[in-house]
């Protein structure tokens, strides 16, 4: 019997070895699952930030100029429209191959992501203006006053279709980044999070400033996007041809700085040419 006693001991120790390795192996998931869930919220978040900031100024003048029913009205059908959308494509994307889905998604996050990175480079260099949200509230203001004798007090159809066409038009591009971002990795969860974040700061500054938030520095927001959604593109895409990333999940990262790098040398020598030009025309 003495020889038998150190048996529950032993089993014991191997038992707790088993459960050590169990945990270490779930935090390298957790901690690989972090990696991707952080910079897929932060986008979606400031993609969503930019988008619906751009369409808060024209529903505010709508709200002004032809009352704030048919303004809001037009907004709840366009809100409620993009969630119908949401429902119906991101579950239709899983029964998508993830190869095909992360090839796909990364191509148009890449060309996506670089499109709002050359228009944010070429205005932080000087080459192009920056948005001015005060200038577009002015400009959409005038144009719905020009519309004042064809308004019914009933069904102000021009004030509703306008706040529903705005909010269309941005949200589907905030549709399509948190599905596009989200699915590739199975990360809606966070990218719709990051959105809901991204609407839940915009209204409720819109409730409290009743005014465009043109202090927001929304071309250094869409630099950051325009970085993220390059890095995601980047990433995907290689996934989606079988590319072996050194790192894993954490190379995402170092692409977020590989592109910031180069963006930042864009801004130095579109600033530099832009310059060089304008000293040869004096």
């Amino acid at each position: 019997m003495g020889g038998l006693a150190p048996t529950p001991l032993i089993l014991s120790r191997e038992w707790s070895e088993r459960v050590e390795g169990r945990t270490n192996a779930e935090r390298e998931i957790l901690m690989a699952s972090w990696a991707h869930a952080i910079p897929s919220l932060t986008a979606a978040f400031l993609a969503s930030l930019v988008e619906f900031i751009e369409a808060l100024t024209v529903v505010l003048a709508v709200g002004t100029v032809r009352g704030w029913r048919p303004a809001l009205f037009g907004t709840g059908l366009a809100l409620c429209t993009l969630a119908l959308l949401v429902l119906a494509l991101g579950p239709a994307l899983t029964r998508i191959p993830i190869d095909y889905v992360q090839l796909g998604v990364g191509i148009l996050l890449l060309l996506f992501g670089l499109r709002w990175l050359r228009k944010a480079i070429l205005r932080a260099a000087g080459v192009i203006a920056l948005h001015d949200e005060e200038a577009a509230f002015a400009g959409e203001t005038a144009l719905l006053k020009s519309y004042d004798s064809a308004r019914d007090p009933r069904w102000d159809a021009v004030a509703i279709g306008t706040s529903f066409k705005i909010v269309m038009l941005e949200g589907i591009e905030v549709v399509f980044i948190v599905i596009a971002v989200g699915a590739a990795g199975g990360l809606l969860v966070p990218a719709g999070v990051g959105a809901g974040a991204a609407l839940a700061v915009v209204v409720l500054l819109g409730l409290v400033l009743h005014r465009p938030l043109a202090k927001v520095p929304e071309n250094a927001l869409k630099f950051a996007v325009g970085v993220l959604l390059a890095a995601f593109g980047t990433f995907w895409l290689g996934e989606g041809i079988g590319v072996d990333w050194p790192g894993a999940d954490w190379s995402l990262l170092g692409l977020v700085a590989w592109f910031l790098l180069v963006a930042l040398a864009g801004v130095r020598v579109s600033r530099a040419r832009r310059t060089a030009a304008l000293a040869v025309v004096d």
